[in-house]
């Protein structure tokens, strides 16, 4: 392995693991350290046997050959029970909360404090969860429904839950995949306060630039092999990339126009958007709808949507794409010089308007049907003939869609729910594409992707503004904003209160305007009177 490190004393131990599914070896000989105090990343792609390998630590999965010591101690993991007994707990990349119960009520499902009398301690649960939540930096009342939460609060949520288990080892699965960049930074003084307290912390992240900032050492796998190890300060991107796709990692986002003479700005402008504002019956609790913006997007052109959590990003999207947006508008958006206002999915699909959400379990998938269902759902109409989908047709839809994306899985009919996270994704914008549309919406498209498959997507994304598609996408990645797109828009508060020409601004110049403008809040549009006319500044 590269750069082996020395081997002090040990908090944990996995020796010689490995774990298979019916013929498929997901985790092979695997040796895996974990010291105290000590924070431990794990990367590779989708599909390499990290969730796995973690998994078996957790308790969660059980049937592994090997070893696996706690304190030197042998243990026999067989239940998540069993893990939390030795100290262990594990926060999920996919959050497992019961939308319909409060924040306090899921950071102590199963483990509810109690009176005298037996009954619930709901004083003490919420007095308790509200010190949690502080922990990480967040300001919410315990008992508001988790269903009211943006992804990004109910991944804060999760983190408190495994907080309030005192875990002297702690395994976090992407925690940052749908935080904002300030959220980021809280997480970030969380895990520094863990350490200083001698609690052990295994990081599963994709994202490249967060390992050297938060870990000691990174262990890469590949097909269920550890095949690097490095000293995680000292790791460039490069390095680990080229590692965990085992080749060389060439340009990964998009390259310029082949078309020297003929740049995207010369291809029409297909999307305006005139000081938007929406006006709902029923505000929802913790979202930002728009209240002010004003944007282009040119045929062929990426433009990108930065900002903090609860700047308007995904309101925004959402209202385009007709999603929960029934009350009243005011301002204009026009698609290809007419006036629209979809007041629902299918009719904003019938408008060649497309959209990638945030969640893509929750909102872009059905994780219990086939990959096939899930690829031809938007186009059933569309290929249909006299009212009926032959299922030849619906193979041939599906066969190509997925050649093309290079989605992996074993067959067609497998459920999409059996995919990676990247692969999943795949399935999602490869259904989007189908339907041919003039506008695409994206919503965090690589969150919880690995680099190979955030290389493909941004390869497809590519593709098509190349055929004359317009893309609008919200992202939380500085470097994927300033790599993808060729503007990217900044919100704050519900309105646009910066415009950045990616091939003059820098990461660091990005995420500070990120910043500056979202603690300046809504006030900052005042300062740019020009953005309200949907003018270029």
């Amino acid at each position: 392995m590269d750069g082996k490190l020395g081997a002090p004393r040990t908090m944990a131990d996995m020796v010689g693991v490995s774990k298979s599914f019916g013929g498929v070896r997901a985790v092979r000989e695997v040796d895996f350290s974990l010291r105290p105090g000590e924070v431990h990343a794990l990367l590779g792609e989708n599909g390499a046997g990290k969730s796995t390998l973690m998994k078996i630590l957790s308790g969660e999965v059980g049937g592994y050959r090997g070893e696996i010591r706690i304190d030197g101690r042998p243990v026999h993991l067989t239940s998540p029970s069993d893990a939390q007994r030795a100290g262990i707990a594990m926060i999920h990349q996919e959050l497992d909360l019961v939308p319909a119960l409060s924040i306090a009520e899921n950071v102590y499902l199963g483990r509810e404090p109690r009176t005298r009398l037996g009954t619930v301690d709901m004083a003490r649960m919420v007095s308790d969860t509200a010190r949690l939540l502080t922990r990480t930096g967040v300001t919410l009342d315990p008992r508001r429904p988790v269903e009211q939460l943006r992804t990004g609060e109910q991944q804060l949520v999760t983190i408190a839950k495994a907080l309030s288990l005192d875990a002297r080892i702690l395994i976090m699965d992407e925690p940052t995949s749908a935080l904002s960049t300030h959220e980021v930074e809280q997480l970030f003084g969380v895990i520094a306060e863990l350490r200083r307290a001698g609690t052990s912390i295994v990081y599963i992240s994709h994202r490249m630039d967060e390992i050297g900032r938060v870990a000691d050492r990174a262990t890469v796998l590949r097909n269920g092999s550890v095949v690097a190890e490095f000293d995680a300060r000292a790791m460039t991107a490069t390095e680990a990339s080229e590692a965990m796709v085992g080749r060389p990692l060439h340009l990964m986002f998009r390259a310029g126009s082949d078309d020297a003479e003929e740049p995207a700005s010369a291809h029409g402008e297909l999307l305006r958007v005139e000081n938007l504002a929406l006006r709902l019956r029923q505000p929802r609790s913790g979202r930002r709808d728009p209240a002010g913006i004003s944007l282009r997007v040119r045929r062929g052109e990426i433009v990108g949507l930065a900002g903090l959590l609860g700047a308007g990003r995904t309101e925004l999207l959402e209202t385009l794409f007709g999603v929960g947006s029934k009350g009243h508008w005011d301002g204009r958006v026009l698609l290809d010089g007419k006036p629209i206002r979809p007041r629902s999915p299918r009719q904003a699909i019938k408008l060649g308007i497309a959209f990638v959400p945030e969640d893509r379990r929750i909102a872009g998938l059905a994780l219990e049907h086939s990959v096939l269902a899930n690829t031809v759902l938007s186009v059933v109409e569309r290929i249909a003939r006299l009212g009926t989908v032959s299922r030849a047709t619906e193979r041939s839809v599906t066969r190509s869609t997925v050649e093309r994306l290079g989605v992996k899985l074993a067959s067609l009919t497998s459920p999409v729910g059996s995919l990676s996270g990247g692969n999943q994704q795949k399935v999602v914008l490869g259904r989007n594409l189908l339907t041919e549309p003039a506008l695409l919406l994206l919503d965090e498209p690589t969150r919880g992707v690995d680099v190979g498959a955030k290389a493909e997507i941004y390869r497809l994304l590519g593709q098509a503004a190349a055929q004359g598609v317009g893309v609008l996408l919200a992202s939380s990645e500085p470097a994927e904003l300033i790599g993808v797109c060729d503007r990217v828009i900044v919100l704050s508060g519900g309105r646009n209160v910066a415009e950045l020409n990616t091939a003059e601004v820098t990461e660091a110049e990005l995420l500070a305007a990120t910043m500056n403008n979202g603690a300046n809040g809504t006030d900052s549009a005042a300062s740019q009177p020009e953005l309200a006319t949907g003018e270029t500044p």
